[in-house]
C-alpha cells in the first residue's frame, strides 16, 4: 500500500530535524489549516427545530390537527397532536445520534501531543499540530495525524485496525534520513511512500518510539475522510416514506376539492349556508387522511419492538420498513457467520514426537500476559510450566515468528520458537522432501478454514544472548480455526431462498475465506471468492459481474464502501455488517447499516441503523423476517383503511351533491372513526410474525399495492358504495325518513368494516375478534337503543333491515378474503421461483 504525498506537501519532508521555526508554524496553519480531525456538528435546540420543520410529515399533522380544533372535533386533534411527539422525537433522537457518533470517532484521536519546533520538545494540543512538524509519538500512544516515519527505536509495531480492521500489529520502518532529503535540492515533486514507513491518525504505536514528520492534518487524513463520512451520510427518505407522502398528499388535495365542491353545489341547490358549511364539515372529518401518518408511526412503534425482541435494537426507525427489502448482505465473517473466537482443533505432530510435547512447546513459546487469541487457545490446552523466562523475541510481520528462551524446570536452555509454518520449517534442518510435506499439509489446512503455525524446538548448550535462529528440531503442525455458528448455514439457506443474496466480506486469505463461506451455504459450491484488489479494479472499470460474486477477500474499507456503491448501483437494497471505525463508511453507505453489540466499537454502533445484540447472522435474517411481515402487515392496514375510507367519502359526497337530505352528521362520523382508528391500530400491526422469510420483488422501487390489489381495493370500495347508496335511498323512501335511511347507511358501512376486517386478518388474533365484536355491538347498542339513537338522529332498525346489511357485507368480506389469499399464494410461488433459480445459479456457476 502507497500513500501519495502530493508535491505541494512534499516540501515539509526535507524540513529541519529540529522542527519548525514559529514563523513556518504560523505559514504552515495558514496555508494547510488547523488539526481539526472531529468538526462537532451544528448542536442546540435550534439546529434540531430547523431539521424538523424541513418534515413534510410535521406539518401535515400540525395542520391537521388545527382544522379539527377549528372545527370542533378536540379528539381527533389531540390524536394528532399525540402522533406528532415521536416523530419530534426520532429527529432529535438522529440529531442527538449524531453528536454521539462523533464522540465515539473522537475517542481515538490524541488530545495532546509532543513535537519538536527550534529544537525543543513542546507538549501542545493535537489541534495545534500543522504539516511539516515532527511529532513525538511513545509506546500506547495514538498518532496525531498523518505522516513519515523519520526515525525512532527499532521494533516499531502500530496497530491499524481502526483503519483497515486487519487484528494483527503492523511492523514499521523509519524512512532512512538521507531518503527524505534526497529531493531537497529541486522542487518539491508528488512522492509515493510505503505503508512501512507512514504513521496515520486514529492508529496506535504499540511498541518503541517514533517520530513522525507530519505531512496531512485534520480532514484531509484517512480518519478525517472516516469522519466526514460518518457526518455527512445523508439519511434519504425511504421509498415507503415518499410514497405515503405522495399519497397522503393525493388524497388530502381531493378532500379539499370536494369540500369546496359540495358546499358550492349545496348552497346552489337553495339548502342555505349552515346546510352547505356542515355538508364541508362532515366531508372534511371523514376525507381528511389523518389515519395513514398515525397508523405509519404506529407501525414503526410496533416493529422496533419486535426486533429488539429478536435481539436486533433499532436506532433509527425507519429501518422498520427498510429492513424488509434488503436483497442483498455484505456480512464480514467473525463473530456473525463464525462465533469470533479461535479455538485449537488439530495437532499434527512430527513421527516420535507426543501431542503434549508440540503443545508444551507452542505454550513456552508463547508470552503468558498476552491477550492474542492463539496465544489464549495454545495456553487454554497447555498451560507453561517454566522456572525462569530469560527472553522473548516478539512476533512480527517481517519475522512472523515468535521466540522465547527459557530455563527447563530439570535445568536445561531452550529456545522455542512457533510462527509461520514456512518460517519455522526454514529454521530446522529437515530434508526438501520432508519440507514439501509439511508444506502441503499446512496448504491443506488453510484451504479448509483453519490458520496454522507451526512448533520447533533447539536445546541449548549455552546462551550468550541474542535469538537462535539455526539448528531447530520441528515438533509438529497445530491448527486453529474460528468456528462457523450452527446457526449461520440454516439462516444462510433461509435468506438465500427468500431472494437474499449473502456476500462474504473479509480481510482473511481467499483460501481460508473460501472455506468458511463453503460451511456457512454461502454462494455456489464452490463459493466464487475474488480480492479486495482485484474487485476495485474491475468496478472500476464497471466490468465486474457482481451477480455470481460470493466472497470478497482481502478487503480493505475502501473496498468495502466501493463494493457497496457498486451493489446499490445495480438495483440491489443493501445491509452491511461492521464493528470497527473503519467499517463506518460502508455502514453508513449501506441501506441498512448493522452493527455488532457486543464486540463493535462506539463509532461503529452509534453510525448503524441497527445494532445486534448477539452478533449472531441468524438474527439479521431474523430481523429481515420480521421486516417484511410488518410491511405486510402495514399493507393490511392500509387495505383496510382505504376500502372503508372510499365508500364514507364517496357517499358522505355524492349523496348531498345528489339533492339528497345529508347522510353523515359530524358525531356519525366520529362514532366511525372510534371504529376505523383502533381496528387499523390494534388489528393489523398484532398480526403474528413467523420464521418463514418472505420473498419480495428485487426493486428499489416501492408501492404498496399492485395493480391487481388496486383494483381489489377500488371493487370493495365500490360495493360498500353501493350498498350504502341502495341501502340509503330505499330507506328514505317517499316519506323522507331520513332518521332510519341513516341508521340504514351506517349500519351497512359498520358490518362492511367487520366483514373486511374478518377477512384481511382471518381473524388470527385476540384483537381482531375483538374489533369486529365491538363495531357490530356498537350499532347495536348506538341504533337500537331508541333514546340514544333519537340524540344522534337516527331510528332503530327492522330485522329485515339488519339481515339486508350483512347480507350486503358478505360480499366485500369475501373480496378482502380474496385478497389475502392472493397474497399468501404470491408468497409461496415467489419463494419456489426464487429457490429454483438459485439452483440454476447454483449449478451454472
Amino acid at each position: 500500500m502507497l500513500h501519495r504525498v502530493p508535491a505541494e506537501r512534499a516540501g515539509v519532508l526535507s524540513g529541519s530535524l529540529r522542527g519548525l521555526t514559529a514563523t513556518e508554524v504560523a505559514a504552515s496553519r495558514a496555508r494547510f489549516g488547523s488539526n481539526d480531525i472531529i468538526v462537532a456538528p451544528p448542536s442546540g435546540w435550534r439546529d434540531v427545530l430547523r431539521d424538523t420543520v424541513r418534515d413534510p410529515m410535521i406539518w401535515f399533522l400540525a395542520g391537521t390537527a388545527l382544522l379539527f380544533a377549528w372545527l370542533g372535533d378536540y379528539i381527533e386533534a389531540a390524536i394528532l397532536a399525540v402522533a406528532l411527539a415521536p416523530i419530534i422525537g426520532m429527529d432529535a433522537y438522529l440529531h442527538r445520534r449524531t453528536q454521539a457518533s462523533t464522540e465515539g470517532l473522537a475517542g481515538r484521536l490524541a488530545a495532546r501531543a509532543r513535537v519538536l519546533r527550534e529544537g525543543a520538545l513542546v507538549d501542545i494540543p493535537s489541534t495545534e499540530i500543522v504539516p511539516g512538524d515532527i511529532a513525538i509519538v511513545t509506546e500506547s500512544q495514538f498518532f496525531p495525524a498523518d505522516g513519515v516515519l523519520i526515525g525512532g527505536t527499532a521494533n516499531l509495531q502500530v496497530d491499524e485496525s481502526a483503519l483497515t480492521g486487519e487484528s494483527l500489529p503492523v511492523r514499521k520502518h523509519p524512512l532512512e534520513l538521507e531518503s527524505a532529503s534526497e529531493h531537497t535540492q529541486s522542487i518539491p515533486q508528488e512522492r509515493a511512500i510505503s505503508n512501512e514507513h507512514w504513521g496515520a491518525a486514529g492508529t496506535r504505536l504499540l511498541t518503541g518510539e517514533a517520530r513522525l514528520r507530519v505531512v496531512f492534518t485534520g480532514a484531509d487524513t484517512l480518519y478525517g475522510e472516516i469522519v466526514r463520512s460518518a457526518q455527512t451520510g445523508a439519511h434519504e427518505r425511504t421509498p415507503l416514506q415518499r410514497a405515503l407522502t405522495s399519497l397522503v398528499t393525493t388524497l388530502l388535495v381531493a378532500a379539499v376539492v370536494m369540500c369546496l365542491v359540495l358546499a358550492v353545489t349545496r348552497y346552489l341547490q337553495g339548502h342555505g349556508v349552515v346546510d352547505a358549511l356542515l355538508s364541508a364539515v362532515t366531508l372534511a372529518v371523514a376525507a381528511i387522511p389523518e389515519e395513514f401518518p398515525v397508523v405509519f408511526t404506529f407501525f414503526l412503534s410496533i416493529g422496533i419492538y419486535r426486533l429488539a425482541r429478536r435481539e436486533a435494537l433499532v436506532r433509527r426507525a425507519v429501518v422498520v420498513e427498510n429492513i424488509g427489502r434488503v436483497t442483498c448482505i455484505c456480512s464480514d465473517k467473525t463473530g456473525t457467520s463464525t462465533e469470533g473466537r479461535l479455538q485449537l482443533t488439530h495437532v499434527l505432530p512430527a513421527p516420535g514426537v507426543t501431542e503434549q510435547k508440540v503443545l508444551h512447546t507452542a505454550a513456552v513459546a508463547s508470552r503468558t500476559e498476552s491477550a492474542d487469541p492463539m496465544d489464549l487457545a495454545v495456553q487454554e490446552r497447555a498451560p507453561a510450566a517454566v522456572e525462569q523466562r530469560l527472553a522473548t523475541f516478539p512476533f512480527t510481520e517481517d519475522r512472523r515468528r515468535e521466540v522465547s528462551i527459557v530455563r527447563e524446570q530439570q535445568g536445561g536452555l531452550v529456545a522455542a520458537a512457533k510462527g509461520a509454518p514456512e518460517t519455522i520449517i526454514g529454521m530446522t534442518a529437515i530434508s526438501q522432501t520432508e519440507r514439501d510435506a509439511w508444506l502441503r499439509k499446512t496448504t491443506e489446512l488453510a484451504a479448509s478454514g483453519h490458520k496454522v503455525i507451526a512448533c520447533a524446538r533447539c536445546d541449548l548448550e549455552s546462551w550468550e544472548g541474542g535469538e537462535p535462529e539455526r539448528n531447530y528440531v520441528l515438533l509438529g503442525l497445530l491448527a486453529f480455526e474460528d468456528p462457523v455458528r450452527p446457526t449461520a448455514a440454516e439462516a444462510v439457506k433461509k435468506a438465500q431462498a427468500a431472494g437474499i443474496r449473502v456476500i462474504m466480506v473479509t480481510g482473511d486469505h481467499p483460501a481460508t475465506a473460501r472455506a468458511i463461506a463453503r460451511d456457512a451455504g454461502i454462494g455456489a459450491d464452490p463459493p466464487r471468492v475474488i480480492d479486495g484488489s482485484e474487485l476495485a479494479g474491475e468496478v472500476s472499470a464497471n466490468s465486474v459481474d457482481l451477480n455470481h460474486v460470493d466472497v470478497v477477500a482481502r478487503c480493505t474499507p475502501a473496498q468495502k464502501l466501493q463494493l457497496v456503491r457498486a451493489l446499490q448501483a445495480s438495483g440491489e437494497i443493501v445491509a452491511v455488517t461492521g464493528d470497527g471505525v473503519n467499517d463506518v463508511p460502508a455502514l453508513q453507505g449501506a441501506d441498512i447499516g448493522i452493527a455488532m453489540g457486543e464486540r463493535g466499537t462506539r463509532s461503529a454502533r452509534e453510525v448503524a441503523s441497527i445494532v445486534l445484540l448477539d452478533d449472531n447472522f441468524r438474527t439479521i435474517i431474523g430481523a429481515i423476517s420480521e421486516g417484511r411481515q410488518l410491511f405486510e402487515n402495514l399493507k393490511l392496514s392500509f387495505a383496510y383503511l382505504l376500502t372503508v375510507h372510499i365508500p364514507l367519502v364517496l357517499t358522505a359526497a355524492f349523496i348531498p351533491l345528489a339533492g339528497y337530505p345529508l347522510l353523515y352528521l359530524p358525531a356519525h362520523v366520529v362514532w366511525l372513526e372510534l371504529i376505523i382508528h383502533p381496528t387499523a391500530l390494534l388489528v393489523f400491526p398484532q398480526m403474528p410474525s413467523s420464521d418463514h422469510l418472505r420473498a419480495v420483488a428485487r426493486t428499489g422501487r416501492i408501492r404498496f399495492f399492485d395493480a391487481v390489489e388496486w383494483a381489489l381495493i377500488c371493487v370493495i370500495g365500490i360495493v360498500v358504495t353501493a350498498a350504502i347508496w341502495i341501502g340509503y335511498v330505499r330507506s328514505l323512501g317517499p316519506n323522507q325518513h331520513v332518521e332510519h335511511a341513516r341508521s340504514m347507511a351506517l349500519v351497512a358501512l359498520v358490518v362492511a368494516s367487520a366483514t373486511i376486517t374478518l377477512g384481511l386478518s382471518g381473524l388470527r388474533t385476540r384483537s381482531a375478534a375483538v374489533a369486529v365484536i365491538a363495531s357490530v355491538a356498537s350499532a347495536l347498542v348506538l341504533v337500537q337503543i331508541a333514546p340514544i339513537a333519537e340524540l344522534l338522529h337516527l331510528s332503530p332498525l327492522h330485522v329485515d333491515d339488519w339481515l339486508l346489511a350483512i347480507a350486503a357485507g358478505v360480499v366485500p368480506g369475501a373480496l378482502a378474503l380474496l385478497m389475502t389469499w392472493r397474497r399468501r399464494a404470491r408468497v409461496g410461488s415467489s419463494s419456489q421461483r426464487v429457490v429454483s433459480s438459485s439452483r440454476s445459479a447454483g449449478h451454472t456457476a
